[in-house]
């Protein structure tokens, strides 16, 4: 392995446990990596006090990080920032809408406002999701380099329904389109019967920090005639965040 290569692995991991405490089966699950990689630069980055590891075996990211940036995490802060924005939302589209993070090759669901709606999609808050095949995923990785894009599109990627796109060529394709757009639109990928649109949220250097979306049942959303109209509010208010972000300094 490359010194480059193991100091983006190592990045990799260390954005994975700024989510949530996990075991090194679940963090090489979450990353994509081989469980013995993964343990071996556990051991160097714990000895560089750059991860942690509790009692019960947790691995969490470590002081010596959190000195380095002078912050903790963002997670509370980010969904007080955006929950305003994602009520507005739901009420305007009558459906839900949701935020989510990145957590290494997933993305996790961290909030969502629900809509006044007598049909309802469950809530997602709390799922872990593989990016390729929802929309607030999709636009995350549109945002990627090419070499970690490579590495994502290199290992075999899951079809949940017969819709889910899975060729990384067509991906490839796909996420040029969504970086002309600034959005994207999934058609019952993940979960039959289900249907949702998602715009990427950016911090003040204008990287990827979380997504937008709104979600609901196939049979009723999109209404033929406002896919683009619907598609076009969620970027809106995503950029509303991102701009908030860039003044508050997030």
């Amino acid at each position: 392995m490359s010194n480059v290569q193991s100091i983006e692995r190592a990045f990799l991991l260390l954005e994975v446990l700024a989510s949530d405490p996990v075991g090194v089966s679940e963090l090489a699950a979450r990353s994509g990596l081989p469980k013995s990689t993964v343990a071996r630069l556990i051991s160097t980055l714990e000895s560089l006090g750059a991860v942690e590891r509790s009692n019960e075996g947790l691995l969490t990211v470590g002081t010596k990080i959190s000195e380095l940036t002078g912050s903790t995490s963002t997670g509370p802060d980010l969904i007080a920032r955006v929950r305003p924005h994602l009520v507005s939302l739901s009420r305007e589209v009558d459906e839900d809408a949701g935020l989510s993070v990145p957590d290494g090759y997933m993305v996790h669901y961290i909030n969502q406002a629900d809509a006044d709606n007598p049909v309802q999609i469950r809530d997602w808050t709390g799922e872990l999701v593989p990016m390729h095949c929802v929309p607030s995923g999709l636009v995350l990785l549109a945002s990627w380099p090419s070499e970690r894009l490579d590495r994502f599109l290199a290992r075999p990627l899951t079809r949940f329904t017969p819709n889910t796109m899975i060729d990384p060529e067509s991906i490839r394709q796909r996420l040029a389109q969504i970086r002309a757009d600034g959005y994207c639109w999934v058609y019952e990928e993940f979960a039959e019967g289900i249907n949702s649109v998602a715009a990427p949220v950016y911090d003040r250097d204008r990287r990827p920090v979380a997504s937008i979306h709104v979600h609901g049942p196939a049979y009723r959303f999109p209404s033929p005639d406002q896919a683009v109209e619907i598609a076009e509010l969620v970027k809106a208010k995503a950029t509303l965040v991102s701009t908030d972000l860039a003044l508050l300094g997030g």
